[in-house]
């Protein structure tokens, strides 16, 4: 619930605040409402009291029990109980409500005045009947002493239905093109009509002539306010048997003697729309007029403003529970606004918690901040050389300081510290320097326990962070401190020896793979280079100035010898230090192994292109953790491949045949004959 205060006027918003969908189900929106801390505190007066799209009109029933509100999308009508606090039924319609109006004293009874020209009648159990008018509505009225129902629309006629007789009377008519409003009052009974030339026709229903005309063009109040042309007639509300209120299209209400063509007052409300309602509060003698975009109440005598309401979306219909200070709005919104105005009314009896609940929140006073004006004490007064103003209208007094307007205090601040911008400058530059200083590289410190652990977490973080996937990063091991302990007290470390390591497989064992995976790969693909150039740049000159002093043998080789030590440690030590340089070996390329990318170019292949590029049968293996699978593929021949398969089949057969033929000649050769030349043959 969201309170304003206007004019110091106390408004509560009773429509603000978190609102469900309706394709929610009950448990999900009892969750919520557990969950969310602002669906806990907002106020819903009436259960489900919106609209899926847009409300058009919003009414209460004349003995205000019911609260009808009609609306689109789809169109439909819903009716509300005020005692249950909760919606009685629902109905779909055809076509989007223009206007509606009650025809008895509860919900039973009530006419649509549909935008397809169509009239519904309606009763308890649904629509009763259906009629179609000869042009577009715009507007009803009902007098009860015959049971007319009056209908305006783009017509110069006002037809009229009987409803005890049950069919159109003669209807009517005006001089005008078009009708856009009427209004009946309950004294006289004389029916007010607006036009779109700027008249108000009266007539008499009991002699159905017209008894008096109201020319609004013809007040002096559209020269003063340089309006060009004619403003047309939008709403109409009687008050008492004498006072009529004319809105305008202009966004103008004239406040009528109906015995005089001149205005008592004129009040503009500056946004120059049409005027969509105006009603009368008779306790406070205000007067309540709406366009689409503001509600305005002011005093009916003055026009001196009381106060006003703009919700921030386009409005339709306005409507005010009887003797009490609580307004319904229909709107442009899924919700029906709701406001609460304790100065104008008490709360109606079916939510006088509405009283209580606003009495506590006035004694909770809450501080106001206000966006125009700076708070300063009277130190900062004197500081900024303006304790001269106390006591004049600049400055307003306000607990234990003043409020002083924004625009002078900045002034004077420049003139009391004129090198503020200076300090402001350097601050600024200073802040950018340590954001700059941030982007460097900074060393990883490993602690001593579980280095390997803490550097596997640290690469794990880092790579979630390049993700941009900061939610699922969290807060790491090393900055858990429940967790501290796990890189501090060296009873933690990890014991790689162990058989439970060896059997959980953590996550150092897979680094360590890693590293070595890698280490692996660099030296298949590069040789090591010994630069002794490095050494010899570095190393001593053996030679000596022998001219200036006279050595003996044994001076010169003990010399040497040192000389000699000296070098092969220094070379050691420049081994150990020196950056170690690589070349590719030769016939290997950089990156991936030719063995790695046909690997990863089968990867990316379908089974079908890897079947179909292989040999006749494949095996494909893939170990698991309970045993091996094996699938076995074969590639089914095509009639080219199955008939050179028969050619070569019968070939091998041919040869096998011819083969055999010469196999029973030769034998045949070698078989020595038994006879020869007529003699046996030993």
């Amino acid at each position: 619930m969201q309170v304003s205060n206007p004019n110091n006027v106390k408004i509560y918003n009773l429509s603000a605040g978190k609102s469900l969908p309706e394709w929610l189900s009950d448990r999900k929106k009892r969750t919520l409402q557990k969950q969310d801390v602002d669906i806990q505190r907002r106020v819903e007066l009436i259960q489900d009291f919106d609209m899926p799209t847009v409300s058009h009109c919003v009414q209460v029933s004349p003995d205000g029990q019911y609260i009808y509100v009609a609306g689109t999308y789809k169109p439909r009508v819903r009716c509300y109980d005020v005692q249950q606090m909760s919606m009685k039924f629902e109905r779909g319609l055809d076509s989007d409500v223009v206007q509606f109006q009650f025809l008895s004293e509860d919900y039973t009874k009530i006419a649509f005045l549909q935008c397809d020209r169509y009239i519904e009648f309606h009763s308890q159990f649904g629509r009763y009947y259906r009629t179609r008018i000869p042009k577009y509505g715009r507007d009803l009225a009902y007098y009860n002493a015959n049971c007319d129902l009056y209908v305006a629309g783009v017509s110069p006629e006002v037809y009229r239905i009987n409803l005890e007789q049950g069919r159109f009377l003669s209807p009517v008519g005006t001089e005008a093109q078009e009708v856009r409003c009427c209004e009946f009052n309950d004294f006289q009974h004389l029916l007010a009509c607006g036009t779109t030339e700027g008249h108000v026709e009266c007539f008499d229903p009991r002699v159905r002539t017209r008894v008096g005309i109201l020319d609004t063009a013809l007040s002096s109040h559209i020269e003063d306010l340089d309006i060009k042309g004619v403003p047309a007639i939008t709403a109409l509300k009687y008050r008492g048997p004498l006072q009529l209120a004319v809105g305008t299209s202009t966004g103008h209400v004239l406040l009528y003697d109906i015995r005089s063509d001149k205005p008592l007052i004129v009040k503009d409300h500056q946004y120059e729309l049409p005027i969509k309602k105006i009603m009368f509060h008779d306790h406070l003698d205000l007067v309540m007029s709406m366009d689409t975009k503001i509600l305005k109440l002011w005093d009916r005598n003055t026009g001196k403003a009381y106060t006003a309401i703009e919700p921030g979306v386009n409005l339709n219909d306005l409507c005010m529970v009887p003797g009490s200070g609580l307004v319904f709005m229909a709107n442009e919104g899924q919700k029906v606004l709701t406001y609460y105005l304790p100065s104008l009314g008490t709360a109606p009896r079916w939510c006088s918690f509405l009283d209580s609940l606003t009495e506590e929140l006035e004694e909770s006073n809450a501080a106001i901040v206000y966006d125009d004006y700076k708070f300063v004490t009277r130190k900062e007064l004197e500081d900024l050389g303006l304790n001269h103003l106390i006591g004049s209208n600049l400055l307003r007094a306000y607990m234990h300081g003043f409020f002083l307007d924004i625009r002078l205090y900045h002034k004077a601040k420049s003139l009391a510290e004129p090198f503020a911008y200076e300090e402001y400058r350097k601050n600024k530059i200073r802040e950018k320097i340590e954001a700059e200083r941030a982007n460097r590289v900074t060393v990883k410190k490993l602690p001593k326990v579980n280095k390997e652990l803490a550097e596997k977490l640290l690469d794990v973080e880092d790579s979630i962070m390049e993700k941009k996937t900061a939610k699922r990063a969290g807060l790491t091991l090393l900055k858990d401190d429940r967790f501290s302990q796990m890189f501090k007290n060296p009873d933690f470390q990890i014991d790689k020896e162990s058989e439970e390591y060896k059997l959980l497989n953590p996550v150092v064992s897979k680094l360590d793979k890693a590293k070595k995976k890698k280490q692996q790969k660099l030296e298949s693909q590069f040789e090591e280079i010994e630069d002794d150039g490095l050494i010899e740049r570095g190393g001593y000159s053996d030679s000596s100035s022998d001219d200036e002093h006279t050595w003996t043998v044994e001076d010169k080789l003990k010399w040497k010898k040192h000389v000699d030590e000296q070098k092969q440690s220094m070379r050691a030590e420049k081994m150990e230090k020196a950056p170690k340089f690589f070349a590719l070996k030769e016939g290997v390329e950089f990156g991936k192994s030719s063995d790695e990318k046909r690997i990863r170019k089968e990867k990316k292949l379908s089974l079908a292109e890897r079947l179909a590029g292989g040999d006749d049968v494949t095996i494909v293996n893939e170990p698991g953790a309970i045993g091996n699978k094996e699938l076995k593929f074969t590639m089914k021949k095509g009639k080219k491949e199955l008939r050179q398969e028969n050619e070569q089949r019968e070939h091998n057969a041919e040869r096998r045949k011819i083969r055999r033929s010469a196999g029973e000649i030769t034998k045949g050769l070698k078989q020595k004959p038994k006879f020869w030349m007529g003699q046996r043959v030993k």
